[in-house]
């Protein structure tokens, strides 16, 4: 056999043998199999086991147990569904799973459109662009690998979405300027920015960026620790504590995609999007297309933008769902889609906070 011929015969092996591997790997992060499937005792089994795994409460509970299995078997109905049609993302289950759709939007959105500042009169949006003449962008960059996003956190059952997307961005331009990765307090947040945003019924990142101004900064999240609920807000204890401050925020022109990616070079950017579609509550991986609205009531956080070797454009953003959600707390979201809102509505509102001294 000649030479280039076995080449060639190499090669097809060896893209068949990793296609295979690539789809049984998804398979596998899907932590089911066509053997659960096969029968309501099987699923009943798969049921089980996620629920062990999760560590939920309700599986001494005979009536709890029947209603959350029905919602887990309708969900992993979905998840199927879309499986067999998507190609550039897919889904899983995830501790999600026993939640009916309407209960995970009550609990896990919570940017506040009632008093977003595109149509407020009682705030004036920032009308400077710092990086308007930025030229000559990088072809990728994601913010992680430079040392300044914090681990994913979760949120909980409450719709504090905003703080974390807030915050995410601090500790983003803090870290670009002092070089020190700080993890800072979402719940000092929700407790004390109560003028304008309404804690687990939510709010909005700009007048979340105002109001760290207002305080002085805000403190670590050591010094003030995330609880998933509502609380006073409490003084420093023993002196003044630590605090990270920035000096201002600005907006990214609205639906420009050029625009979010000229900030993006430079620093994390609160975004808002669209999070009520059902396909993002069991997200695991790829490129997700949607299908979504532009109905902001999702605050997340642009952390980075890339291509795949596919050739396939996206956003990095990280979410507060937890690092066991998506892409270990992630998910890349499909750009130059066409869509000048972006996808998700991505585009409509994303805004970053300014800092130019070191404390």
């Amino acid at each position: 056999m000649n030479i280039r011929l076995s080449v060639l015969l190499f090669l097809i092996f060896f893209t068949i043998t990793s296609c295979g591997f690539a789809i049984s790997s998804r398979a596998k992060d899907f932590g089911y199999s066509s053997a659960d499937l096969a029968s309501e005792e099987t699923l009943l089994n798969l049921f089980h086991s996620w629920a062990a795994t999760n560590n939920k409460p309700y599986l001494n509970s005979p009536d709890t147990k029947s209603t959350k299995f029905e919602v887990f078997k309708d969900n992993l109905n979905h998840i199927v569904a879309t499986n067999k049609r998507r190609k550039s993302h897919w889904l899983g289950l995830n501790a999600f799973a026993d939640m009916a759709h309407d209960e995970f939007k009550r609990n896990y959105l919570g940017f506040n459109p009632k008093k977003n500042l595109l149509t407020s009169t009682d705030h004036t949006t920032s009308k400077i662009f710092m990086y308007e003449n930025v030229t000559n962008l990088p072809k990728s960059i994601d913010w992680r690998r430079k040392g300044a996003v914090t681990p994913v956190k979760n949120q909980g059952g409450c719709g504090s979405c905003w703080a974390f997307s807030t915050v995410a961005a601090m500790e983003g331009i803090n870290q670009v300027v002092t070089g020190n990765l700080t993890s800072l307090s979402e719940q000092e947040l929700i407790d004390c920015d109560i003028e304008f945003d309404e804690g687990c019924s939510g709010g909005t990142m700009d007048y979340a960026f105002a109001s760290v101004v207002a305080m002085g900064g805000l403190r670590t999240e050591q010094d003030y620790p995330y609880t998933m609920e509502e609380g006073s807000c409490q003084p420093a204890k023993g002196g003044e504590a630590k605090r990270v401050s920035i000096n201002g925020y600005e907006d990214v022109p609205k639906n420009s995609e050029e625009s979010l990616l000229k900030a993006l070079a430079h620093q994390p950017v609160s975004i808002a999007i669209e999070g009520s579609d059902r396909d993002l509550q069991f997200y695991k991986g790829g490129v997700f297309e949607g299908p979504c609205g532009t109905e902001l009531d999702h605050g997340v956080t642009a952390v980075g933008y890339g291509t795949t070797f596919d050739g396939r454009k996206y956003i990095l953003v990280k979410n507060s769902w937890g690092p066991e959600w998506g892409e270990q707390g992630f998910i890349r979201m499909r750009r130059n889609t066409g869509n000048v809102e972006g996808l998700c509505g991505m585009y409509k509102m994303a805004s970053y906070p300014t800092k130019t001294k070191p404390y």
